[in-house]
Parts: structure tokens; C-alpha cells; sequence
């Protein structure tokens, strides 16, 4: 028995078995991979990227926790726990997690039926489900979605989003909660439109389009070339660039100041910004709003299909995100998912609404310089810093400026080009993108995307039960008949009529070649049996010609029989035969 226990030991703590050991901490902790090797050098620049990243955070999280109908400090508590839990799992240097305007969008109808809680339970919910998805490998799910339908989500909500801010950047009071909601109330309330605020409004947009088109234009061939390599002028614009949103929203800040010291108020201003950090404490599982109770069953029951699309879109959206900077190195998307679920988890406990991958801020990461996540703990610090020392600043922030800032975010999110690039590449994509784009708009998110996918789903069957079919008359005895996709039972009707109907001459030989055909299905090996007998009847012969072994043994099994009508000569010996 002791022998027994002392080798049961002996191999768990064999050197194969550490070392494996070692080799899945290094996978489900990627800190362990980069943190030996981290010199003063890399944090430096990630110094640069985690405080570049911060000032554009800071005033995105404020805009997209009032994009959510929650208090503007809501948008700050989820811009620090996700990043810190990054840090230890996330595989991807660029990344940076925390709030974004399509989460935002999706949980404000249940934000305005349960309040603040309704928010922070959802984030608790989908990180659990992200969370178990990354544990049994389910990345897969998103393969589901096509381009066509992702660009057509992306736009809707872009547009979503941006409608919902019109109001807000004219000076109209009130919200509006959908796409056409927006514009009709915008169209209705005309008069009510602000002077000061849509000037302020207009003047936010363009110097923030002035500063991306101006970076970009550095960029050019034959241009000016004021990359941050270049020289002290091309770090400047760089710089600039980089931080636009940060410095609109503290020069329309002080302008706004200014004028409430002297008296006058022409601004709406965002209002107060509760000071503190977050308690650290559990989510909450019920929730009350204007006196209505709601029990952790009743809030399950409100939220409905957002609980699993939710976690959905956060994955697609961090898992695009992630691909897309990963230049050439190969994503783990389960450790992804795992890193993410951990982040809407831990959020959750300080009152965070969900979070995921944000582009335009991994975008400034990346180009900022960043080397490690550790770039996320300084974004993360300078959001604390932000709730401990600068809410009562935030007060003076002219709503306008904050949907500016929003509207130029959500146009650069808008993939207008993928109508030109599915034009050129295959029309027939446009249908998928078209309609999941406009019942994004015109229904909700869910049911746009829902919808979307459905659509591209009979795209999938349709072409599979259609599979490409080539029939070359060889001479007027030989029919050759090839495949250039696989057969699947949706195609065993198709394939037997379609052959029936074009291989007519008598006394013909029907030759079937099997190079594409990698597997069939019991449905295609009966087709095949019924197609031989029909074809007899026709004084037709079949033969099978070039099959693979595995499909062969599958025919064989509906029928034995079908042996005779295999051949593995060449086909000239064939027809000369």
C-alpha cells in the first residue's frame, strides 16, 4: 500500500509533470511569461501608453456611463478594476479593458427599469458566463458571426449611440432611447435648441476630427512625415492627438467655470459628480426604483435575452480586438475570455457596469508604444486618482462637449467601408449586412443581430444544399460529373435530380468523381443508391471514380451491393473500358 501511495508521488511530482505545470501557469497567467524580463526601460513606455489611455478613459467613461442612464461616477468605476485583473491574465499588451459605448447602449433599457443595480448585476452576470465559456472552450461561438453581420452590428449601434446624443449636443433637454426615437424628438423639439451649447457642440467635433485627420494626414505618402519618431514637432502632434479628448473636455471645463464664476450659466453642465472610491462589496441581487421592489428572480425575468447577448458582445467585441493587434501572433482566445470574465466579476464588486476590449482606446495604447498590460495599471491608478481628487471638477463638463466627444467616437466606429468592400468582393454579403443593420436600428440590438445571423445561416444551408456541380459529356457514351465542395445530406435530392436531368443520353455511363468529396452521410450514400437504380432503369450505368476509402465504406454499408460500381483505374482506362 505504501508502495503504491510513495509511486502515486513520485509521478506527480515527476519532472514531466512539473514542468507541465509550469507550462499551464505561463499559459493562464501570461504575466508569468513577460514579468523576468521587465526593465525600467518597457515601463516607461508603458507609462506613457497607460497615461496617454487614461486621459482619453477618464472623460469616455463619464460619457458612456450617461450613454447607460447611470450617475457619471458609474463610467469611472469601471475604468480601473478590469484593467488591474488584466494585468495578471491578459495575453494581449494593447488591450485595454473598461467601459464602452455598445455595452453601455445595451444595458440602459434595464438600467432605466431597476436603476444603478440593474447595471452592476448584469456585469456580474455576463462575467460568470464569460467566464465559463473561456473554462469548457466555447470560443467558438463567435465563428457564428460573418463580417457582414458584426459590420452591420458595429454601424447600428454607432448610430444608435450617436442619434442618442443629438439631443444633448443642441442643448435639447431630455433623452432619447432608439435610433428613430432620437431624430423624431429632435425634429419635434427644434425650438428648444440651445445656442451656446450646439456652438460649443460644433466646435467639440471639429477640433477633435481636426486632431485625428491631422495625425492621419502624417501618415500620407509624400506628406510631412509627423510620426512620434520624426522629431520634437511630430511627438507634439502625436501627443496632441492622442489626447485631444482630454484636453476638449478641460478647456470647455475651465470656459464653463469661467462663466459660472461671473455669474452666467450658458451650458448644460453634466452636474455633480459623486467623489469616493466604490465600496468593496458583493453585487446586489435585488434592486429598488421609484418605490417598485425587484428580486434577484424578478431582475433575471427583466433582463431577459440581454443575459446571453450581453456576454455575447463583449466577447466578439474583445476577441476582434484582441485579433486585430495581435499583428501576427496567435490570440488565445480562451484565455481571453477567461481574463474577461475575471474582469466583469471583480467589476461587479465595485460597482462597474460591463466592460470588454475598447477599440479606440487599444488603439491609443498601441499607438502610444505600450510593451506590457502594466500600461493598464497606470490607466487604472489615474481613473482612482480622478474619483479621489478631481469629481468636484467634473461638475463643470458641458453635457455638449461630452456628446461631441461620443458622436466623432462612434463615427470612427462606423464601418461604412464594408459596403464598398462586400460591393467589390460579393454582392450578395450586402443582404446580411443591409438587414441586420436595419433591424439593429429599427427593432433593437438583440433581435438586429439575432436576425443577422439567421440570415446568414440560410446563406450557409442554401449554399450547401446547392453544392457547384460540373458535368463534362466526355464523348456521347461518358458523362463526367465533379464537385467542387463537399456533400452533405441537404444536397442528396439536389445532386441525384440535377444529374438526372442533365446526363440523358441512352445507354450513357454517368462517371462520379469523388476527389472533393471528403465525407458523406448516410442521406448522400442512400441518394447515390437510389441514383444507380434510377439510371439502371435508364439503361445508365454508374460508376464511382476516385473516391476516398472512408466514403466508400459509407456507401458500402447502405448497400453492399455498390462494390461493383467502384473504380480506382484511370480514367482513360475507364472510358476506353
Amino acid at each position: 500500500m505504501d508502495s503504491a501511495v510513495n509511486q502515486s508521488l513520485l509521478r506527480e511530482f515527476s519532472p514531466a509533470n512539473t514542468t507541465n505545470l509550469r507550462r499551464l501557469g505561463k499559459k493562464r497567467l501570461p504575466i508569468l511569461k513577460w514579468l523576468p524580463s521587465y526593465d525600467f526601460e518597457t515601463f516607461s513606455q508603458d507609462l506613457l501608453a497607460g497615461f496617454t489611455v487614461g486621459l482619453t478613459e477618464i472623460p469616455q467613461g463619464i460619457a458612456y456611463a450617461i450613454v447607460a442612464g447611470l450617475p457619471s461616477q458609474y463610467g469611472l468605476y469601471a475604468g480601473f478594476m478590469g484593467c488591474f485583473m488584466y494585468f495578471f491574465l491578459g495575453s494581449c499588451k494593447d488591450i485595454n479593458i473598461g467601459p464602452t459605448a455598445i455595452m453601455a447602449l445595451m444595458i440602459q433599457p434595464y438600467v432605466a427599469v431597476m436603476g444603478p443595480n440593474g447595471g452592476v448585476l448584469i456585469t456580474f452576470l455576463s462575467g460568470c458566463i464569460i467566464f465559463l465559456c473561456g473554462l469548457f472552450n466555447l470560443g467558438f461561438i463567435v465563428e457564428f458571426f460573418s463580417y457582414p453581420v458584426i459590420a452591420g452590428f458595429t454601424t447600428a449601434a454607432a448610430l444608435n449611440i450617436g442619434s442618442s446624443q443629438v439631443k444633448s449636443l443642441l442643448g435639447i433637454p431630455g433623452k432619447s432611447d432608439n435610433f428613430l426615437q432620437a431624430w423624431i424628438s429632435v425634429f419635434h423639439e427644434i425650438k428648444k435648441i440651445s445656442l451656446p451649447d450646439s456652438l460649443l457642440g460644433l466646435v467639440t467635433i471639429v477640433f477633435l476630427v481636426t486632431a485625428k485627420e491631422t495625425r492621419r494626414f502624417g501618415t500620407l505618402k509624400k506628406r510631412p512625415d509627423w510620426t512620434r519618431k520624426r522629431n520634437v514637432l511630430g511627438i507634439c502632434i502625436f501627443m496632441f492627438s492622442l489626447a485631444s479628448n482630454a484636453i476638449i473636455v478641460l478647456i470647455s471645463s475651465i470656459v464653463a467655470f469661467v462663466c459660472k464664476q461671473n455669474g452666467d450659466t450658458p451650458f448644460k453642465l453634466t452636474g455633480n459628480v459623486e467623489g469616493g472610491l466604490p465600496p468593496f462589496q458583493l453585487p446586489p441581487f435585488s434592486a429598488t426604483l421609484n418605490g417598485t421592489d425587484f428580486n434577484f428572480q424578478e431582475m433575471i425575468s427583466e433582463y431577459g435575452t440581454v443575459v446571453i447577448f450581453c456576454p455575447l458582445i463583449a466577447v466578439l467585441e474583445h476577441i476582434a480586438i484582441g485579433k486585430a493587434f495581435s499583428k501576427g501572433r496567435t490570440l488565445d482566445a480562451t484565455q481571453e475570455m477567461l481574463a474577461l470574465g475575471v474582469c466583469n466579476i471583480m467589476g461587479s464588486f465595485v460597482q462597474s457596469m460591463p466592460v470588454t476590449g475598447s477599440f479606440t482606446r487599444t488603439a491609443v495604447n498601441n499607438a502610444s508604444g505600450a510593451k506590457t498590460p502594466t500600461c493598464g495599471i497606470i490607466t487604472g491608478i489615474m481613473v482612482l486618482l480622478a474619483l479621489g481628487f478631481l469629481t468636484s471638477t467634473f461638475q463643470y463638463i458641458p453635457k455638449t462637449t461630452l456628446a461631441g466627444v461620443i458622436i466623432v467616437a462612434m463615427y470612427y466606429l462606423c464601418d461604412f467601408d464594408a459596403f464598398r468592400v462586400l460591393w467589390k468582393t460579393k454582392k450578395l454579403d450586402l443582404i446580411p449586412l443591409t438587414i441586420t443593420l436595419s433591424f439593429c436600428l429599427l427593432l433593437n440590438l438583440e433581435y438586429g443581430i439575432l436576425i443577422g445571423i439567421a440570415v446568414n445561416i440560410v446563406y450557409v444551408l442554401y449554399s450547401s444544399a446547392r453544392p457547384k456541380i460540373e458535368i463534362e459529356e466526355v464523348n456521347t457514351s461518358f458523362y463526367l460529373v465533379k464537385f467542387k465542395t463537399g456533400l452533405h445530406y441537404t444536397a442528396s435530392e439536389f445532386l441525384r435530380e440535377h444529374i438526372l436531368q442533365n446526363c440523358t443520353a441512352a445507354k450513357s455511363t454517368v462517371i462520379i468523381d469523388g476527389e472533393y468529396i471528403g465525407n458523406i452521410d448516410a442521406t448522400v450514400a442512400k441518394s447515390f443508391h437510389v441514383l444507380r437504380d434510377e439510371l439502371n432503369l435508364r439503361d445508365q450505368k454508374l460508376i464511382f471514380w476516385n473516391f476516398k476509402k472512408s466514403v466508400m465504406n459509407t456507401c458500402l454499408g447502405v448497400n453492399e451491393n455498390l462494390k461493383d460500381n467502384f473504380r480506382e483505374d484511370k480514367l482513360d482506362q475507364i472510358i476506353v473500358s
